[in-house]
Protein backbone atom coordinates (compact mmCIF):
# COMPACT_ATOMS: atom_id res chain seq x y z
CA UNK A 1 0.00 0.00 0.00
CA UNK A 2 0.89 3.65 -0.69
CA UNK A 3 1.78 5.46 3.07
CA UNK A 4 1.86 8.83 0.82
CA UNK A 5 -2.12 8.55 1.23
CA UNK A 6 -3.90 11.51 2.64
CA UNK A 7 -5.69 10.36 6.11
CA UNK A 8 -9.41 8.74 5.32
CA UNK A 9 -12.51 11.25 5.84
CA UNK A 10 -13.48 8.87 8.62
CA UNK A 11 -10.24 9.03 10.22
CA UNK A 12 -10.58 13.14 9.73
CA UNK A 13 -13.99 13.27 11.77
CA UNK A 14 -12.06 11.60 14.38
CA UNK A 15 -9.37 14.18 14.61
CA UNK A 16 -11.98 17.03 14.05
CA UNK A 17 -14.15 15.40 16.70
CA UNK A 18 -10.98 14.66 19.35
CA UNK A 19 -10.36 18.73 18.72
CA UNK A 20 -13.80 19.34 19.36
CA UNK A 21 -13.57 17.67 22.84
CA UNK A 22 -10.22 19.22 23.73
CA UNK A 23 -12.05 22.88 23.29
CA UNK A 24 -14.64 21.47 25.41
CA UNK A 25 -12.36 20.67 28.06
CA UNK A 26 -11.15 24.20 27.74
CA UNK A 27 -14.34 25.69 28.82
CA UNK A 28 -13.98 23.69 32.24
CA UNK A 29 -10.99 25.73 33.36
CA UNK A 30 -10.60 28.75 35.18
CA UNK A 31 -9.61 32.10 33.84
CA UNK A 32 -6.12 31.86 35.30
CA UNK A 33 -5.49 28.19 33.97
CA UNK A 34 -7.05 29.53 30.64
CA UNK A 35 -3.92 32.22 31.07
CA UNK A 36 -1.23 29.69 31.57
CA UNK A 37 -2.19 27.98 28.29
CA UNK A 38 -0.55 29.97 25.45
CA UNK A 39 -3.84 30.24 23.11
CA UNK A 40 -4.38 32.16 20.02
CA UNK A 41 -6.57 35.69 21.30
CA UNK A 42 -9.10 34.16 18.92
CA UNK A 43 -9.23 30.74 20.52
CA UNK A 44 -9.20 32.11 24.00
CA UNK A 45 -11.74 34.08 22.99
CA UNK A 46 -14.21 32.08 21.62
CA UNK A 47 -13.42 29.70 25.16
CA UNK A 48 -14.64 33.17 27.09
CA UNK A 49 -17.97 33.17 24.84
CA UNK A 50 -18.77 29.68 24.93
CA UNK A 51 -18.84 29.87 28.61
CA UNK A 52 -21.38 32.72 28.46
CA UNK A 53 -23.63 30.25 26.15
CA UNK A 54 -26.70 28.65 27.24
CA UNK A 55 -28.95 27.81 24.46
CA UNK A 56 -28.20 23.99 23.40
CA UNK A 57 -27.31 24.24 19.57
CA UNK A 58 -25.79 27.40 19.69
CA UNK A 59 -23.58 26.23 22.71
CA UNK A 60 -22.92 23.28 19.82
CA UNK A 61 -21.86 25.31 17.02
CA UNK A 62 -19.50 27.39 19.27
CA UNK A 63 -18.14 24.09 20.28
CA UNK A 64 -17.94 23.84 16.40
CA UNK A 65 -16.30 26.92 15.78
CA UNK A 66 -13.73 25.90 18.90
CA UNK A 67 -13.05 22.70 17.24
CA UNK A 68 -12.27 24.53 14.29
CA UNK A 69 -9.49 27.10 15.15
CA UNK A 70 -7.96 24.31 17.36
CA UNK A 71 -7.47 22.45 13.54
CA UNK A 72 -5.05 26.10 12.52
CA UNK A 73 -2.79 25.21 16.44
CA UNK A 74 -0.78 22.74 17.62
CA UNK A 75 -2.65 20.94 20.28
CA UNK A 76 -0.32 19.00 21.98
CA UNK A 77 1.04 21.66 24.72
CA UNK A 78 -2.99 21.83 25.35
CA UNK A 79 -3.16 18.18 25.51
CA UNK A 80 -0.39 17.82 27.88
CA UNK A 81 -1.34 20.70 30.01
CA UNK A 82 -4.69 19.34 30.28
CA UNK A 83 -3.67 15.76 31.09
CA UNK A 84 -1.38 17.27 34.04
CA UNK A 85 -4.23 19.00 35.48
CA UNK A 86 -6.14 15.69 35.12
CA UNK A 87 -3.56 14.02 36.86
CA UNK A 88 -3.48 11.36 33.82
CA UNK A 89 0.17 12.05 32.88
CA UNK A 90 2.51 9.09 32.59
CA UNK A 91 5.05 10.75 35.31
CA UNK A 92 2.08 11.01 37.91
CA UNK A 93 0.44 7.62 37.20
CA UNK A 94 4.04 5.98 38.22
CA UNK A 95 4.15 8.50 40.69
CA UNK A 96 1.06 6.95 42.09
CA UNK A 97 1.76 3.23 41.14
CA UNK A 98 5.24 3.66 42.94
CA UNK A 99 3.49 5.12 45.77
CA UNK A 100 0.80 1.80 46.23
CA UNK A 101 3.75 -0.51 45.71
CA UNK A 102 5.30 0.80 48.83
CA UNK A 103 1.61 0.76 50.45
CA UNK A 104 1.34 -2.86 49.57
CA UNK A 105 5.08 -3.64 50.66
CA UNK A 106 4.54 -1.86 54.25
CA UNK A 107 1.54 -4.38 54.41
CA UNK A 108 3.52 -7.77 54.20
CA UNK A 109 7.41 -7.12 54.75
CA UNK A 110 8.24 -6.04 58.27
CA UNK A 111 11.74 -5.00 56.72
CA UNK A 112 10.17 -2.32 54.33
CA UNK A 113 8.87 0.25 57.15
CA UNK A 114 13.01 0.49 58.26
CA UNK A 115 14.29 0.77 54.26
CA UNK A 116 10.98 3.78 54.17
CA UNK A 117 12.17 5.72 57.13
CA UNK A 118 15.86 4.96 55.89
CA UNK A 119 15.05 7.03 52.52
CA UNK A 120 12.97 9.43 54.34
CA UNK A 121 13.80 10.35 57.84
CA UNK A 122 11.32 13.37 58.50
CA UNK A 123 8.84 10.22 58.25
CA UNK A 124 6.53 9.90 61.53
CA UNK A 125 7.42 6.04 61.99
CA UNK A 126 5.05 5.90 64.90
CA UNK A 127 2.19 7.05 62.65
CA UNK A 128 3.02 4.65 60.06
CA UNK A 129 3.29 1.89 62.70
CA UNK A 130 -0.29 3.03 63.76
CA UNK A 131 -1.99 3.20 60.34
CA UNK A 132 -0.09 -0.30 59.15
CA UNK A 133 -1.75 -2.05 62.02
CA UNK A 134 -4.88 -0.45 61.76
CA UNK A 135 -4.95 -1.60 58.26
CA UNK A 136 -3.97 -5.04 59.03
CA UNK A 137 -7.20 -4.80 61.63
CA UNK A 138 -9.53 -3.45 59.08
CA UNK A 139 -8.79 -6.01 56.58
CA UNK A 140 -9.16 -9.11 59.33
CA UNK A 141 -12.54 -7.46 60.25
CA UNK A 142 -14.16 -6.79 56.36
CA UNK A 143 -14.25 -3.30 57.91
CA UNK A 144 -13.82 -0.32 55.50
CA UNK A 145 -10.24 0.87 54.36
CA UNK A 146 -10.08 4.02 55.79
CA UNK A 147 -6.78 3.67 57.44
CA UNK A 148 -5.19 1.73 54.17
CA UNK A 149 -6.55 5.00 52.37
CA UNK A 150 -4.66 7.32 55.24
CA UNK A 151 -1.59 5.19 54.75
CA UNK A 152 -1.81 6.00 50.88
CA UNK A 153 -1.91 9.84 51.67
CA UNK A 154 0.71 9.67 54.37
CA UNK A 155 2.88 8.27 51.69
CA UNK A 156 1.93 10.41 49.00
CA UNK A 157 2.84 13.78 51.40
CA UNK A 158 6.38 11.97 52.12
CA UNK A 159 7.16 11.25 48.78
CA UNK A 160 6.98 14.11 46.45
CA UNK A 161 6.40 13.26 42.72
CA UNK A 162 10.09 15.22 41.53
CA UNK A 163 12.01 12.95 43.76
CA UNK A 164 10.00 9.46 42.05
CA UNK A 165 11.86 7.80 39.26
Amino acid sequence: MDNNLPPSKSQRKRQMTELQDMGAELLDLSVHQLAQIELPDNLYDAVIDARQITKFEARRRQLQYIGKLMRTIDPEPIRAQLDLWKNTSDEHKAWLHHIERWRDRLLVDETALNELVGAHPQADIQQLRTLIRNTLRERELNKPPKSYRALFQMLRELMPLKLVE
